[in-house]
């Protein structure tokens, strides 16, 4: 099921979105302001975002280019506003939106423009997904070869898979149990520190000497790949 985060500041306009989308079989998060919608989108997987520009905290703009810095893996991104001039679409479209919708608007339009968006984010999927990256970090699972600023870096057979597991699942907090039960694939006594062995061993050949940390400590959750940022 399709996950879609709707950013409106507007009560009215944002119940009328989040009934029509949910009545069409997708999952609605609503903000209503730029901060939560920040705070949503670090918390959450989206696979759409809806964003009015002009919003309380941080503008539509902001959250997109934001957004944008973040994960190769990020969401589509549809501007839904009521700033219609040419400029302002050309603003928008520029600072990393995938489609620009104006208000007023058809609510079959909008079902419309988010069908399209959510087909084409799957076929760039299936056509990349032999490449996981995050950053200036690449990994080619048809070559099981991973690189960092054009730097090849060499992997164990156990670091690889640990390495596929966090780029698969970025900006997510892993626990131990998570990483034990789907990269070593068995369970083992949860006393044992083999993950955080691992971990160590990873965060020296794809962190150390590098500008930007990508695997972090979330302390008492696990760990978390994302950029500093």
């Amino acid at each position: 099921m399709d996950q879609i985060l709707l950013v409106e500041d507007e009560p009215s306009v944002a119940s009328f979105i989040k009934k029509g989308l949910d009545e069409e079989g997708y999952r609605v998060s609503v903000a209503y302001d730029g901060a939560s919608a920040l705070q949503l989108f670090d918390q959450g997987h989206y696979d759409l975002v809806i964003l009015d520009i002009i919003l309380p905290h941080k503008s539509g703009i902001e959250i997109c280019r934001s957004i944008r810095k973040q994960a190769s893996a990020a969401p589509s991104i549809l501007m839904l506003t009521a700033l219609g001039t040419t400029e302002n679409i050309v603003n928008g479209l520029d600072s990393g939106a995938d489609d620009y919708l104006t208000k007023p608007f058809k609510f079959k339009e909008l079902l419309a423009r988010i069908r399209a968006l959510l087909r084409r984010k799957t076929f760039l999927a299936h056509s990349a997904d032999n490449l996981l990256e995050i950053a200036d970090l690449k990994l080619d699972r048809n070559t099981k070869t991973a690189l960092r600023a054009g730097m090849e870096i060499k992997l164990t057979s156990t670091e690889y898979r640990l390495l596929e597991y966090f780029l698969k699942n970025q900006r997510k907090v892993l626990s131990r149990i998570d990483l034990l039960e789907n990269v070593w694939d068995i369970n083992f006594d949860m006393g044992t520190n083999v993950v955080d062995v691992y971990v160590n061993y990873l965060r020296n050949k794809i962190d150390k000497g590098f500008g930007s940390k990508l695997i972090h400590t979330v302390i008492g959750m696990g760990y978390i790949m994302k950029t500093d940022s």
